[in-house]
């Protein structure tokens, strides 16, 4: 493994793709990606040469909300500190751009595995149910 690269809002659909795939098995479409990465707040990267390792993103409406999407780490390269710099540097981004002053709320969900991981940066648990669906579109 070569030093690692960060890069900020530099995330293709395709290597978004690629990492999903990677650690969660099959990806969204190429269309319905390129539209999510185009209505991104932030995403930040980490490559080693050319090839993407890792990724997160944040969504949310820039006033009162955040909320940490999707962050991936190559299973070869996790458990090197990765995962913690993806956070920090979302974590960074809402400093910078939230309102002096205030509070806002960043927000996660996180597999029970991964629930400590998040803790160190001081999200706790509260008892809201997360909701989904899978909602088809014709």
């Amino acid at each position: 493994m070569r030093e690692l690269t960060m890069k900020y809002n530099a995330l293709t659909a395709e290597e978004f793709i690629e990492l999903w795939e990677s650690v969660w098995g099959p990806g969204p479409t190429p269309e319905q990606t390129r539209l999510a990465m185009e209505h991104t707040l932030f995403r930040v990267s980490f490559y080693d040469g050319q090839r993407v390792v890792a990724m997160a993103r944040m969504i949310g409406d820039m006033g009162l909300d955040y909320y940490i999407k999707d962050v991936i780490v190559r299973p070869e390269y996790q458990g090197k500190g990765i995962g913690r710099q993806l956070v920090q540097e979302l974590l960074r981004f809402v400093q910078e751009h939230g309102i002096s002053g205030t509070q806002v709320f960043v927000e996660l969900c996180a597999m029970p595995d991964k629930i400590p991981f998040y803790e160190r940066f001081g999200f706790d648990r509260n008892d809201a149910q997360r909701l989904k669906q899978m909602y088809p579109i014709p």
